[in-house]
């Protein structure tokens, strides 16, 4: 995949088959956009372009809007896209002076001048330009005008609910798992790097690694224990992740802890990639160490059987 941050540096191949929008997650709704893309492009022997914008949009249009979380970091998007299979992405910086950009000379000067687009197909309900005032009757208005045909592709149902990002990131927040990944269509996993906790969880035996997230508006699921997969050094474990402020110790920070089953490395320093594959249980509070540890025991037991039966 050519990955692209300005359309200048952009090559125009004979035929581009392109779509835009933020993309966050890279679900279900999203691959069938994509899926819809590829196919014309080998239908029309093009290339398929798709246009993504750094930072999300609602970052900078509300930068005071602490409340947007993020299925993706942006190195996770670009790798999930590339894994789609898009022979094009180009990621354009969105600023202020970029959202003040109308509909009609977005494709002016994007889709039109910038890439040449010949084929565009948009998401269900797609909004572009100053405002997001341009919408699917726009670019058919425009169309003719500029030499594109244009295509709306339907929202992705999945038992009969509209997959989108934003019933994704609710589920997360809710420890409803499952639920998120199968809108997906992948395991949520969250990258980041060991770094140096208290080793609590050595003293009884289930020694843990704690997990720094870079991007802070990368979304962690709501607190709990869950039954997880790590991927360290492309070699992938079991495991289980606890996400909270260890209360039975007088813990007030948030905390995100995996112990790795059969795993004895020392790896501070090192990024893992932990797959959501359950969620466990609430996050409790016991009266000793000694209950704590027995549910541990529990817990490790629980998480073994799904990840085993998963697989």
């Amino acid at each position: 995949m050519n990955v692209f941050t300005t359309i200048a540096d952009f090559k125009k191949p004979l035929v581009p088959v392109v779509t835009t929008g933020t993309f966050d997650g890279v679900h279900l709704g999203h691959l069938k956009l994509i899926n819809r893309l590829k196919e014309i492009a080998a239908k029309e022997n093009g290339e398929t372009v798709l246009i993504t914008f750094f930072p999300h949009p609602r970052l900078v249009l509300f930068p005071d809007d602490n409340e947007l979380k993020l299925l993706l970091t942006q190195d996770e998007k670009i790798k999930l896209l590339e894994k789609a299979g898009i022979h094009n992405l180009i990621v354009l910086p969105f600023t202020k002076e970029f959202s003040r950009l109308s509909s009609i000379d977005f494709v002016r000067t994007i889709l039109v001048n910038g890439i040449g687009t010949k084929k565009l197909v948009i998401g269900y309900n797609h909004h572009f330009g100053r405002n997001r005032e341009g919408t699917f009757e726009h670019l058919k208005e425009f169309g003719p005008m500029y030499g594109f045909d244009v295509e709306e592709i339907p929202a992705k149902d999945v038992d009969n609910i509209e997959v989108s990002s934003t019933k994704i990131r609710n589920a997360l927040l809710k420890g409803q798992i499952q639920k998120a990944n199968k809108y997906l269509g992948y395991a949520y996993f969250i990258t980041g790097k060991v770094v140096k906790g208290k080793q609590l969880g050595r003293t009884l035996g289930y020694p843990t690694a704690n997990i720094e997230i870079a991007d802070k508006h990368k979304l962690i699921p709501a607190d709990g224990i869950y039954a997880v997969e790590v991927l360290h050094e492309k070699k992938l474990f079991k495991g289980m992740m606890s996400i909270g402020k260890n209360p039975t110790v007088g813990g007030t920070i948030r905390t995100i802890e995996v112990n790795i089953f059969n795993f004895e490395k020392s790896i501070y320093g090192e990024e893992l990639v932990i797959s959501f594959k359950k969620f466990l249980r609430e996050e409790k509070k016991f009266s000793d160490l000694e209950l704590l540890k027995k549910q541990m025991e529990n817990d490790k037991e629980q998480s073994l059987k799904i990840l085993t039966s998963s697989n």
